[in-house]
């Protein structure tokens, strides 16, 4: 008996009716009664008993609060005093004895078990670490490496560890001293110095002061840094430093150590991979996490923390509120953007016929350059769609007692500087980044001479200009039409590109940071926290001038802190903050400032990274708050915009699985709607090209209300692809897709698009992607995350075998609940009804009202009221409780026909059944995570593995994977044993 929240039950009465009518309509598929689970549990360590509680409230996720942290074997030497004062409190004290437990462990490559922190802001993975180092030098392990994004955290660490009564030991950032902890950054630990007239690198420098057999603590604070270990020198020393020290206790500390499962490659501490290990390498790994989805990144972050390798915990989200602004676009703006638009079509047609003309062999630099600059051009108009409506919505919170900081990536100062060269250093206007975008790429990049011969050795020079001869055959006949070539006609039509530019130029958008700093008040009322060495500013007389930021030949990092304490001081209440003030500065309502004023974070540019946008707001949502802050999203209506917020999207997702089990955990979680880059969008993208290019009929109809209808619907989209470069012309086979026209591209490309185009195509791939979704949902192929089981009956477990348990769920509600639930029902056309239809069994079935079911049609409305009247509640009791007996172990066939096929056949029948049994396989999952899916696979024919958390009646929890049947389990035993045999044996 189905029972569904707020949409009362209908009972059917006793009224003729055949069973063929009643068997076409039973046979309407059930769903699971499963939702998404709260996302935050408050948290309190669970094994750990010692300690102050955190001073301020601490939630982790449901997920991992589902799954149990490893019994504690470890005994702390840290002092009582520092312990009974609260210095540390009992989440940092938890966090160390697991790090320190952890580091007990000899991995099979023998090199030691690392421990990772993945705590948010404001839980204090300062004094955290601080905490290890502590620890280790009371072991007498006197000698740790601490390694941060800037030299100017070292007074972090400093602090940190005389915040917790450890001042003795000394933060060095040389290697000259004894003990003690060196500091250094990342980007040093790839330097070199010329000491002695031998060249030593810093990390040569570092393994000599640590010496063989090192067995100290090793700090990769805001490891994240390290995330591309295979492609830049700086993971690569991140490696080479954990290979070269097996025996260092490691601790990786970041709230995003993973924004995707590559990213985790510098974690080989981990033990996830390696020999010993379900994953002989890390492409191992990888492979099978990517394959799987989001739903195995959950189960990576749940298996780490039950093998007490992984701590995370954040604060809770108790008073932040989200928002998503959506910002129209005036009628002048679209106007700009239009023409824009056309004269970057145009200038594609001019560099393909200048390549042409000049018979390029390679092209490929070419084009990337110019879809880079495409791409940014565009992304700077995207941006200042919203200066205006961000103005007024900060003057607004600024009038209402709040102050604004505001997040963005570009400050616009290489356009502003390559004006200012070009002006002999001066300057008396504002600039625009895009227009100096779209130039430099014209006067750098357009074609402008023949390819030159390319010097290869032996046989690569043979190759190469075999190569050369055979694109010069391919296109001879316009090489021949080179023979009264003039270089002339060239620089012409380059000259024709930099007019149309500069008219342009001055109707498009100025500097944003420039723009906003000018619109608010001005650098007097505005703390700047950027990277950026200078600015453009007005004067009180109106005029303009570049001025640098510098303050009494202070460093940028120096200006930063003392913008930020003006800030913090309430000298000034706006703050802009780009990617250089997103790690290690904190812009909280803090209790010990007089700034108090609630923060509202508004993000006018999401940065390119999941861990970067974190970063950024973690500034403003710390702990030892006043007021939590507000955060504010704005993204302007134009479609191709959805492209920065779908790549961020996506990381976010996959950040919040990885690093808290659940990809709804990261504080953006608003922006889950904008993930396109998945399988879905992939196929949503194919079948719109093909659609559009005519070689399928679409199942999904285009927008409607385009001008002129489908036809020239599908029309404009054509050559507005092929303006874009998403379509292109074969010389034999007409237009085709380009290769690689990834989701990622067609989001990048669409930008170029005049408005009203770019959002009918978005429109129309939305809608397929929509569409895609509802089918495998349907299908029951849609990886829903992990869902929920609370609140339906679970009566608890009854078999187990290893570590698979059975647990029986009784879905149904008693009339007492019922009745109960009829009581708060206020419309006349609420409440009990029944139906004229009666079942051969004289039993009756449950189904929802049709009257609160958005989903039926008018007619479907119309038909279900002829069959149905409302009665009074207590004469609804004989049949309710007659279903609800009947239901309890019996399918609605048998109700219906007095019989069921299936069940004759020996199979089972769960339609219309109260009693459901759930399968699940719990546990630490990812060491048998394809072994599970392929016998799964053998059993269902899918190899989904469907993640759920429960909690049975007795409050216990677990989080598992499962399969369901009805109460008749005798069919499925041997499945079940199957699948223990198959997994544990």
């Amino acid at each position: 008996m189905n029972y569904i929240t707020n949409i009362p039950l209908l009972l059917q009465a006793q009224r003729t009716q055949t069973p063929a009518e009643e068997e076409a309509e039973e046979e309407e598929e059930e769903t699971e009664e499963l939702g998404h689970v709260d996302t935050y549990a408050d948290y309190k360590p669970s094994k750990s008993t010692i300690g102050i509680s955190h001073p301020d409230i601490v939630v982790e996720t449901n997920t991992l609060s589902s799954v149990p942290p490893p019994d504690i074997t470890y005994t702390l030497s840290i002092p009582d005093p520092t312990i009974n004062c609260g210095l540390l409190s009992a989440l940092q004290l938890e966090a160390i004895i697991y790090a320190c437990q952890q580091h007990e462990v000899i991995l099979q490559n023998n090199q030691r078990a690392g421990f990772l922190i993945g705590d948010g802001a404001g839980v204090g993975k300062g004094r955290t670490v601080a905490g290890i180092i502590l620890e280790n030098y009371l072991k007498g392990r006197k000698k740790a490496l601490w390694f941060s994004v800037s030299n100017d955290l070292k007074y972090d660490a400093e602090r940190d560890l005389k915040d917790i009564n450890a001042p003795t030991i000394p933060v060095n950032i040389s290697n000259n001293h004894y003990k003690g902890v060196l500091f250094a950054t990342y980007s040093a630990l790839i330097g070199e110095s010329q000491a002695g007239g031998q060249r030593r690198t810093r990390l040569k420098q570092i393994l000599d002061w640590c010496k063989p057999g090192f067995d100290g603590v090793i700090v990769f604070d805001e490891c994240h840094k390290a995330k591309n270990a295979t492609s830049t020198k700086m993971g690569k020393a991140v490696l080479d430093l954990q290979h070269k020290l097996p025996l260092a206790r490691v601790v990786y500390a970041s709230a995003t150590g993973a924004s995707e499962p590559k990213n985790m490659i510098y974690m080989s501490r981990l033990g996830i991979w390696g020999d010993g290990t379900p994953f002989k390498t890390f492409d191992d790994f990888l492979h099978a996490i990517e394959k799987r989805g989001v739903g195995a990144m959950e189960i990576v972050a749940m298996d780490m923390k039950v093998s007490g390798m992984y701590i995370a915990r954040q604060l809770s989200f108790s008073g932040v509120s989200f928002r998503i602004e959506e910002i129209s676009l005036d009628d002048d703006f679209k106007l700009v953007y239009n023409k824009s638009a056309k004269l970057w079509a145009e200038t594609l047609a001019v560099f393909i016929r200048a390549a042409d003309e000049l018979c390029l062999v390679s092209r490929k630099s070419l084009w990337g350059q110019f879809w880079s600059s495409h791409q940014r051009f565009f992304k700077y108009l995207c941006i200042a769609a919203k200066v205006r409506c961000l103005v007024e919505l900060a003057n607004k919170e600024l009038e209402a007692g709040k102050c604004i900081v505001i997040g963005l990536q570009s400050t616009g100062e290489a356009r502003t500087r390559e004006v200012l060269d070009e002006n002999d250093g001066h300057l008396d206007r504002f600039v625009s980044a895009a227009e100096g975008v779209f130039k430099a790429l014209v006067q750098k990049h357009f074609p402008s001479e023949k390819p030159r011969r390319e010097k290869a050795p032996g046989n690569k020079r043979k190759r190469t200009s075999t190569k050369i001869l055979k694109a010069l055959l391919v296109n001879m006949p316009l090489c021949l039409g080179l023979v009264g070539f003039s270089k002339a006609r060239i620089e012409e039509m380059k000259q024709g590109l930099l007019n149309k530019i500069a008219d342009l130029g001055k109707e498009l958008p100025l500097n944003t940071l420039d723009e906003l700093i000018d619109k608010l008040g001005g650098p007097e009322k505005v703390s700047e926290m950027t990277g950026r060495k200078g600015r453009v500013v007005r004067r009180p007389d109106g005029s303009v001038r570049y001025e640098s930021r510098a303050e009494q030949s202070h460093t940028i990092d120096h200006i930063n802190l003392k913008e930020k304490d003006r800030f913090m001081c309430g000298e000034k209440l706006v703050a802009i903050i780009s990617e250089a003030a997103s790690s290690g500065i904190s812009l909280q309502a803090d209790k010990r400032v007089k700034n108090q004023c609630r923060r509202v974070h508004m993000t006018l540019e999401l940065p390119w990274s999941a861990d970067r946008a974190i970063q950024q707001f973690g500034r403003t949502h710390r702990s030892n708050q006043v007021t939590a802050p507000e955060y504010i999203f704005l993204i302007s209506e134009l479609a191709g915009e959805r492209r920065f917020a779908s790549i961020v999207a996506k990381r976010l997702e996959s950040l919040g699985a990885l690093t808290h089990g659940d990809r709804r955990a990261t504080e953006s979680r608003d922006l889950s709607k904008y993930n396109f880059e998945n399988k879905y969008g992939t196929k949503a993208l194919d079948k719109i090209t093909k659609a559009i290019l005519g070689h399928i009929e679409s199942k999904v109809s285009p927008p409607k209300g385009y001008p002129g209808g489908d036809a020239l619907f599908f029309r404009d989209m054509k050559h507005g692809m092929m303006d874009v470069g998403i379509f292109c012309k074969e010389p034999r086979f007409g237009l085709s897709t380009e290769k690689d026209c990834s989701i990622t591209k067609f989001l990048n490309r669409i930008l170029g698009l005049e408005v009203h185009k770019q959002n009918s195509l978005f429109q129309y791939f939305t809608d397929n992607f929509d569409y895609l979704i509802e089918k495998d949902k349907k299908e029951g192929k849609y990886d829903m995350g992990i869902l929920g089981i609370d609140d339906m009956g679970v009566l608890g477990p009854t078999f187990t075998l290893g570590s698979i348990s059975t647990l029986h769920v009784d879905r149904g509600m008693p009339w007492e609940e019922a009745y109960e639930k009829a009581q708060n029902l206020n419309s006349p056309d609420e409440g009990f009804y029944l139906s004229y239809k009666v079942s051969l069994a004289g039993y009756h079935r449950a189904e929802r009202n049709a009257l609160h079911v958005p989903a039926r049609t008018m007619t479907q409305y119309q038909e279900a009221c002829e069959s149905l009247y409302l009665l009074r509640a207590q004469s609804a009791l004989e049949h309710w409780e007659s279903q609800f007996n009947f239901s309890f172990g019996k399918c609605s066939h048998a109700n219906w026909n007095g019989k069921c096929k299936k069940i004759e056949e020996g199979q089972e029948c769960l339609q219309g059944m109260r009693l459901r049994q759930y399968h699940m396989l719990c546990g630490a999952l990812l060491r048998v995570w394809k072994r599970v899916a392929d016998v799964v696979s053998d059993i269902t024919s899918s190899s989904i593995l469907q993640i759920v958390r429960l909690k049975t009646k007795n409050s216990n929890k677990q989080v598992g994977e499962y399969s369901t049947t009805s109460y008749n389990s005798h069919t499925h035993t041997p499945s079940l044993n199957v699948l223990a045999n198959a997994v544990f044996h």
